[in-house]
């Protein structure tokens, strides 16, 4: 049997970290994704799964929610769960376990690349790469932006923290759009 390893969206063993000015970029690879979309008709049955899953009211538009899991809104009656991978992994199982037919549940782990941003004056760099008004960012935002070209999910989870979720086939492109912004910013 080959020996088979496990490569991050950037195509390393490890995950990759880069640093420039105040910020510190992260490449995250342990965190497990699942859609969640409501079923025509079973709106408010879905948000009481997601209030079952998250121990929290379903994220309402631009905001992200939950103290077990966490969801962030995606559109209307939709969202994306996240969780620890490593606690996790058979997340939309256990989602579609529990939706009991009132919601269409997608596994998305390997479908997204995640980087967080950890450091002072990210609105500067944010404003660089995307039309989001990152300065009203007190934490617990999430929006939908394009980053170069790039439909992405951004949230802001503190002043000083944010995610970046972007399609995992273009995480070297994101990547780069990233560090760009950073020297450009700092």
């Amino acid at each position: 049997m080959p020996d088979l390893i496990a490569k991050t969206p950037l195509g390393g063993t490890a995950p990759r970290v880069d640093r420039h000015g105040p910020v510190t970029l992260t490449e995250v690879v342990d965190t497990a994704l699942a859609s969640v979309a409501a079923r025509l008709g079973r709106e408010d049955d879905t948000a009481t799964l997601m209030q079952s899953l998250i121990d929290a009211p379903a994220p309402t538009p631009a905001a992200v929610g939950g103290t077990t899991l966490e969801a962030f809104w995606t559109g209307p009656d939709q969202w994306m769960v996240e969780a620890s991978f490593a606690s996790n992994e058979d997340l939309a199982a256990r989602i579609t376990s529990k939706a009991s037919g009132c919601a269409s549940v997608t596994e998305q782990t390997d479908a997204w690349c995640r980087f967080d941003l950890h450091g002072a004056q990210l609105p500067d760099l944010f404003e660089r790469l995307c039309v989001v008004n990152t300065r009203a960012f007190k934490g617990k935002e999430a929006t939908r932006c394009s980053i170069e070209h790039l439909g992405c999910f951004l949230i802001c989870r503190a002043p000083d923290h944010y995610t970046v979720y972007g399609p995992r086939s273009s995480a070297g492109s994101l990547h780069h759009a990233l560090l760009v912004g950073m020297r450009s910013a700092f």
